[in-house]
């Protein structure tokens, strides 16, 4: 087991190679973006985050067979995410072993959340033995495109342009940070973090709809887009939304909203997606009302400290 703050480019390569691999295997991707941009750094401990690798050595071999990826999060608390390679979840307990070497890495009084993407009974279990408890669910909702005329002709209109970079960072992080107050990860962005993510291979700044205030002295709100276009079948992601809560409760949300499955029904994106708290049932219920459906539920549990994980 190694734990590591800085990786190599072979390093980086071979955790590019498992994350391929698990994705490919499940689904679904391997870890969020923030931490997959993360492990593009040689120096993970610059972005506040360590990976721990698992490496099979049978017969001389030397592959990545797992890896844990730990990193903070903006309420003080730790995100651990583990992934298995899929040719060897039947092999002994890795999963296990990865995650009780990362939470020895942890200091004891910080909280560290397990994320599990399409978390099961099974992984409820698993983490209870392990002294997590179940804390929050992650909704991915789905919607075939394009809307229906229904949904059209019940949103409110709403003129919407690109963003402009240069023009509009400051503003969009304005509006970002006020809507996600206190959020562990969309809060508190930073210009690096709005700078880092506009540099992503994927970004259309054309599906990144912002909309002008009334008042002309900063945005309503923004629709931030992302085509997957690896994944069957092509997913066209809501990838981050916001309305400022100065013009909360006016219909702007569903407006924004629409505004972005559109752009991308119009470049032929057969599905729309998002992510949403399944607390937060207003935003459950818009979705809905719109047509989404939830796919699978990603769960994080949460453990009270770091340290030696219990034995069972």
């Amino acid at each position: 087991m190694l734990v590591l703050s800085k990786i190599d480019a072979a390093q980086q390569s071979d955790l590019a190679a498992l994350l391929d691999r698990c994705a490919a295997a499940d689904g679904h991707p391997a870890l969020p973006e923030p931490q997959r941009m993360a492990l593009g750094r040689p120096d993970l401990g610059a972005a506040g985050a360590r990976v721990l690798l698992a490496i099979d050595r049978v017969d001389g071999g030397q592959g990545l067979v797992g890896c844990a990826v730990l990193s903070g999060a903006s309420d003080g608390s730790m995100a651990l995410h583990v992934m298995i390679d899929p040719a060897w979840r039947s092999s002994g307990d890795i999963g296990a072993t990865l995650i009780g070497q990362a939470l020895a890495v942890v200091p004891p009084p910080r909280p560290v959340r397990l994320w599990v993407m399409r978390a099961s009974p099974t992984d409820d279990e698993a983490a209870r033995c392990l002294a997590f408890v179940p804390e929050r669910d992650l909704l991915q909702m789905r919607v075939p495109l394009p809307l229906p005329d229904a949904v059209l002709s019940g949103t409110r209109q709403l003129a919407t342009r690109a963003f402009v970079p240069g023009q509009d960072d400051a503003r969009w992080l304005a509006v970002n940070n006020r809507a996600f107050a206190g959020h562990p990860e969309q809060g508190d962005w930073t210009m690096a973090q709005l700078h880092d993510r506009l540099a992503a291979d994927w970004v259309d700044l054309g599906g990144f709809l912002v909309a002008d205030a009334p008042e002309g002295n900063g945005l309503l709100g923004s629709c931030w887009t992302k085509v997957h276009q690896s994944s069957q079948p092509v997913l066209g992601e809501i990838y981050v939304i916001a309305v400022d809560p100065s013009h909360h409760g006016q219909g702007w949300g569903r407006a924004l909203t629409v505004a972005g499955l559109e752009w991308m029904a119009a470049r032929g994106v057969p599905v729309g997606m998002l992510y949403t708290d399944a607390a937060n049932t207003a935003a459950v219920a818009l979705y809905r009302a719109l047509g989404f459906e939830v796919d699978h539920v990603d769960r994080s549990y949460m453990r009270a400290g770091g340290g030696a994980a219990p034995v069972s």
